[in-house]
């Protein structure tokens, strides 16, 4: 089914908090604390091939991730410059995309037909709730309801079904899918993301909810410097012309900037944690000893049961 957007929070090698709009890769949570995200990176990385590195040894994915440094060094020259980091994110980005939308699409439309009807997309994903009493499919949980789900995605199918039939095409359902990637879905996004942070629903976010969908501290204890920051990110930057709030455009400037660009970001991000003598290039040394930063620390003990990739 449609995946929730999630915002994912890390700080970059300026000490700023950095946004990232992205397509649930994982079960993260929705905000992260002050320390700084590793599964996020490792997902931005290696993409798809997430899930299977977290399945390897320590030893087998280092070996990996050296084959993939070889790769993702176009020109071979022993290193990989902020040129070739960001290019392989956005193939990995694209590459997850791609995959998921083929993989989804076979799954609601086994036959391959041109379209997916509403009704169809409808009866795989909530046939369930037709079992269902209506206090059921209306009770709220922190925002969450199945009656909810089914409006949003209704509501999305909708804006993604740019000829009005009611059903999507190839396109439109990758779209739908993976609204963040397309032009005339961004709005859509934005809403979202309000309803998700709005707890009140006035149409607008405060600074209480703008900081509770990034933190959520215990009583009496000392809010971290990184969350005092993030106040004044508020008053000076995001709230624009200061009353207090962020109104849907404003957080259309945060979440989608026009000149922001993710994969260069990252691969800023990863060079600065990464480059040990600081020559804004990485050998494959470099990377392998940042080997939790790349491939993450959440490899277990599965290793050589799982079945290989052919490129490896």
């Amino acid at each position: 089914n449609a995946k929730r957007l999630h915002i994912s929070y890390y700080t970059d090698g300026l000490g700023w908090l950095q946004l990232v709009l992205s397509p649930e890769l994982s079960d993260q949570e929705h905000y992260q604390h002050e320390e700084h995200n590793a599964q996020y990176d490792h997902e931005a990385f290696l993409g798809e091939d997430a899930k299977t590195f977290d399945q390897l040894t320590p030893e087998e994915s280092r070996r990996r991730l050296g084959l993939i440094v070889d790769k993702i060094d176009k020109d071979e020259d022993g290193f990989v410059n902020q040129e070739e980091l960001k290019d392989w994110i956005q193939f990995t980005q694209k590459r997850y995309i791609v995959d998921d939308v083929e993989r989804q699409w076979k799954t609601h439309n086994p036959e391959n037909k041109e379209k997916i009807t509403w009704d169809e997309y409808k009866k795989m994903v909530y046939g369930f709730m037709d079992d269902m009493d209506q206090n059921e499919l209306e009770k709220d949980e922190e925002g969450f309801s199945y009656q909810n789900m089914l409006r949003r995605d209704r509501r999305r199918w909708d804006v993604a079904d740019t000829d009005g039939d009611s059903a999507l095409t190839h396109e439109e359902f990758s779209g739908f899918l993976h609204p963040e990637e397309t032009g005339h879905m961004r709005d859509i996004v934005v809403l979202e993301t309000m309803e998700d942070i709005d707890k009140d629903k006035d149409g607008k976010i405060s600074l209480l909810e703008y900081i509770g969908d990034m933190y959520r501290g215990s009583d009496g204890e000392d809010e971290p410097e990184w969350v005092k920051n993030e106040r004044e990110q508020f008053s000076t930057y995001r709230d624009k012309d200061g009353d207090g709030f962020m109104d849907q455009e404003e957080v259309k400037n945060w979440i989608i900037p026009p000149d922001f660009d993710h994969a260069l970001a990252e691969s800023r991000h990863l060079i600065y944690e990464s480059d040990s003598d600081a020559d804004q290039k990485l050998t494959k040394e470099e990377i392998l000893n940042k080997y939790d930063l790349f491939v993450g620390s959440q490899a277990t003990d599965f290793g050589e049961a799982l079945a290989r990739h052919d490129e490896f």
